[in-house]
């Protein structure tokens, strides 16, 4: 049936598509050719300065990152859809970032894992096609394969490359997941949008590690979400004292941003916080066992960095936060903890202490 489709089913079928994606939740569907040759050539100059640090899988699978068709044979158009995750009840960011002594993690990280949340809706939308026109080739994506997410997004319609590289739209800022369909159903494409950060540099002038070395160009190994989710080793000295009290992202570059103050909340009850996340103790978390650490985090997407880098990551903020017998007894509890890398952080804290 597919190849006997002709332009006129295929655009109805294109809005019929962007319909199921909002009755799916998604607040916005667009759709895009598989020409990502500008977005190439930038890819591998950014990989060629070593921006990407240990981020080894950007550089793997050499061209099939920015030619879909490679990486799925048979691939002519992307369906792209945004799903809203800011959580409606979390608590201000600004005054968790304030208080020393609480923890701040990205806004994100506070609910379900989205990968699998993001998948199921886009498997059911894949399959609500195929029951319309017969089956067709196609390949869900949601973070976990070598796909330029910002770049098809950016090509279907769903907002611009902001200068910190996150997309934005105007009617949702930047608070949302992208997800992926990749078909070969010659569907009509969606014109991209216009740039409209004008002469906005407020995302650059914001970022506490300046990893934000000009509009669009992103050093990742100075960026506070590389270092305490990325990176495996330890955090720099001269970045630590800058990490504050983050401990797991930071979104320091979407809080500034204008077009945020148009942003959604999540619809899903899937990305409500969880144990009380949006403005956790840092003690307290400091204090979680890893059994504490897999139990409660189960279905977060942080349980992925697992529970030494957690301790990594919270060690450098009890280490950035005011004196207090609290905290020093905190750290005490680990100095003799069983990986060196923990252990390191620790007594670099306590160091601070004396400082």
């Amino acid at each position: 049936m597919i190849g006997f489709m002709h332009e006129t089913d295929l655009a109805q079928l294109a809005q019929q598509i962007k319909q199921w994606g909002r009755a799916l939740g998604f607040a916005g569907v667009g759709i895009a050719d598989g020409d990502l040759s500008v977005a190439e050539a930038g890819l591998q100059a950014w990989l060629d300065q070593g921006f990407h640090g240990e981020m080894d899988y950007m550089a793997a699978h050499g061209v099939k990152r920015s030619r879909p068709a490679e990486l799925v044979p048979g691939t002519v158009r992307i369906i792209s859809a945004r799903l809203d995750y800011l959580p409606p009840t979390a608590a201000d960011p600004y005054v968790v970032m304030a208080d020393a002594e609480a923890a701040y993690l990205s806004r994100y990280a506070l609910g379900r894992d989205y990968h699998k949340v993001l998948r199921n809706r886009l498997q059911s939308l894949a399959e609500k096609i195929s029951a319309a026109v017969g089956m067709h080739h196609f390949r869900v994506f949601t973070d976990s394969a070598p796909v330029l997410e910002v770049a098809l997004a950016e090509k279907s319609g769903l907002g611009w490359r902001g200068k910190h590289t996150l997309l934005l739209n105007r009617q949702h800022g930047s608070w949302f997941f992208l997800g992926e369909i990749y078909t070969d159903l010659p569907l009509p494409v969606d014109a991209p949008e216009s740039n409209h950060c004008g002469s906005c540099q407020a995302c650059i002038d914001v970022c506490p590690t300046k990893a934000i070395l000009a509009p669009y160009l992103l050093d990742a190994r100075r960026c506070i979400s590389y270092l305490t989710i990325e990176l495996k080793g330890s955090i720099p000295l001269e970045l630590r004292p800058l990490l504050g009290n983050r401990i797991y992202g930071c979104d320091d570059c979407q809080l500034v941003c204008p077009w945020n103050r148009f942003a959604q909340t999540a619809a899903l009850p899937d990305f409500e916080v969880r144990n009380g996340l949006d403005s956790p103790r840092l003690a307290e978390l400091f204090a979680w066992s890893e059994n504490d650490f897999n139990e409660r985090l189960a279905g977060s997407p942080i349980r992925r960095i697992g529970h030494e880098r957690w301790l990594r990551n919270i060690a450098v903020a009890l280490g950035n936060a005011p004196p207090s017998p609290d905290i020093e007894a905190a750290l005490g509890t680990h100095l003799n903890h069983p990986s060196a890398l923990v252990r390191e952080h620790v007594a670099w804290a306590l160091t601070q202490r004396k400082a």
